[in-house]
């Protein structure tokens, strides 16, 4: 896959992959343009842990990792999708807290601030959702997350007892895991 400056090589053997990398290597050179060999890494996707040593065109070993980051989204190499959930969680959390002055103003309508969390924060923090095959645990950690945000907009604690179906709701969004159970099976 190629976007940008940002290109995925895959192979089913490490011979076939160098052969690969060789190829683009060159035909890349003839157009001016130059792999950073200390930018360029290798991951194997499977479930036993393998080496593999591919060398660039001038012999520098590429290096091998176990996750990257590839347009945004986050690539383990032993497969499972926690270390992405993971990282959107954050990010969402770095998208409230630029808009907290409007989340939490208490003379903000509900209304305005639902709106804002489902157009802003929620495709943050669902971005890349269509291709997770969840566990129930990252499942439970994104319904944490919308819910202590959901209940911090709302100005409602865990004391006050106040049901998540009832503080969906008053925002007037549905439960997270059923967007993404949507959004799977649109895509």
């Amino acid at each position: 896959m190629l976007y940008a400056d940002d290109l995925i090589v895959a192979e089913d053997s490490s011979t076939s992959l160098q052969l690969r990398f060789g190829q683009w290597q060159r035909a890349l050179e003839t157009k001016g343009l130059k792999i950073n060999s200390n930018k360029t890494e290798t991951m194997v996707c499977s479930g036993v842990e393998e080496s593999l040593s591919i060398v660039d065109n001038k012999g520098n070993l590429l290096k091998q990792v176990e996750t990257f980051r590839y347009l945004g989204a986050v690539i383990n190499a032993k497969g499972g999708c926690e270390e992405e959930v993971r990282q959107r969680i954050k990010s969402a959390w770095m998208k409230w807290k630029d808009l907290s002055d409007v989340l939490c103003d208490k003379k903000m309508p509900v209304r305005i601030k639902g709106k804002v969390y489902k157009t802003v924060i929620r495709p943050v923090l669902l971005y890349g959702a269509e291709t997770w095959a969840l566990k129930r645990r990252e499942e439970e950690m994104l319904e944490r997350t919308e819910m202590r945000m959901l209940r911090w907009i709302l100005g409602v604690s865990l004391k006050d007892r106040k049901r998540n179906d009832f503080i969906r709701n008053k925002i007037g969004v549905t439960c997270i895991t059923d967007k993404i159970r949507e959004s799977r099976l649109r895509w």
